[in-house]
């Protein structure tokens, strides 16, 4: 009896599926390693780990964090380009690292559009103006004419450079005609820990970095970023209602993967974490960090990360703001 040679065509598939298969068995059997841009105690190292305690249940797969601080987020974005997409690496990002540093920066090492690939979206959340607990001022008022009380000067924490936080700082100091100096740092952690100290007087950073000092009287937050007041903070103003306008859109939260990862991984992962967020103690948790949950599978949030991306690249080209 003759045998019949499987075509080209067929061999090509049956390769691919076996590929697929394989990477889907391996991505269930390893450790799964979510990478976090910014240095244990902040925000988002405080949203990944309940994240990744929550996931490994989901997923039924060991799952870690690993902090690869520096560079506001860069040198995590840089290792998920270099990883294998195999399934096992994965980064918790919120925009700087996806939308913000590649358009600030010279030569970011990454391009989120070709090396990444989104896998879903999990909250917004709101950037944030908070005051030392040093600083006289109880308000947003307040705080101007303290500055302006002081020859109009003031250096103002952010948590990296070339942030929203930085424009930010710009947008106040132009509304007001003051002498503001953004003093970037390596993440939320140290430049809390400087703010706490009363060695700063003011800084800009999310909501979740802020909020437990907030709730304790460590700091004052006294304005926010979006179109109205964060549930979590019913009494603290917009910018928008404060003068300061083109602030409304608010920052994500997302997980994403190597470019080349497959589709049954990246599923798989996308399923996982929408499990996780229906859990309303995950969902507490992460809304009494100061965040706005949702989940976005892949297609949703990848749309809507590339129309914030648009919208930020105009904002900082009208700026003049010169790429370093």
């Amino acid at each position: 009896m003759k045998h019949l040679r499987p075509s080209p065509l067929r061999r090509g598939l049956l390769a691919a599926l076996l590929t697929l298969s394989a990477g889907l068995v391996h991505a269930q059997a390893s450790t799964v390693k979510i990478m976090v841009g910014f240095p244990p105690g902040g925000g988002t190292d405080a949203i990944a780990r309940v994240l990744a305690d929550k996931l490994k249940d989901a997923l039924g797969t060991p799952v870690v964090v690993e902090n690869r601080a520096g560079a506001g987020g860069q040198l995590a974005a840089q290792a998920l380009k270099a990883a294998a997409p195999d399934g096992t690496t994965l980064f918790l990002s919120h925009d700087h690292s996806i939308s913000i540093l590649p358009l600030v920066t010279k030569n970011a090492g990454y391009d989120p559009a070709t090396d990444f690939v989104p896998v879903a979206g999990f909250a917004s959340f709101a950037n944030a103006l908070a005051l030392s607990g040093g600083t006289p001022a109880k308000s947003y008022a307040e705080y101007i004419a303290f500055v302006q009380s002081g020859g109009g000067k003031d250096t103002v924490g952010i948590p990296a450079p070339g942030s929203i936080p930085e424009f930010l700082v710009g947008m106040i100091a132009a509304r007001h005609k003051l002498d503001l100096q953004a003093a970037p740092y390596r993440g939320s952690a140290p430049m809390m820990a400087d703010m706490l100290g009363n060695q700063v007087k003011s800084g800009v950073a999310s909501i979740p970095d802020f909020i437990e000092n907030h709730r304790a009287g460590k700091l004052r937050v006294v304005a926010v970023i979006g179109d109205k007041r964060q549930s979590i903070l019913p009494d603290v103003p917009t910018f928008a209602e404060l003068g300061i306008a083109g602030l409304e859109d608010l920052p994500y939260y997302g997980l994403f993967a190597p470019a080349g990862t497959a589709p049954a991984v990246l599923d798989r992962y996308n399923q996982a974490l929408a499990k996780v967020l229906a859990q309303p103690e995950v969902r507490d948790r992460l809304a009494a960090m100061g965040l706005t949950v949702g989940h976005q599978p892949q297609a949703q949030f990848a749309v809507r990360v590339r129309a914030y991306t648009q919208a930020w690249e105009r904002i900082i080209k009208a700026s003049g703001f010169q790429a370093r």
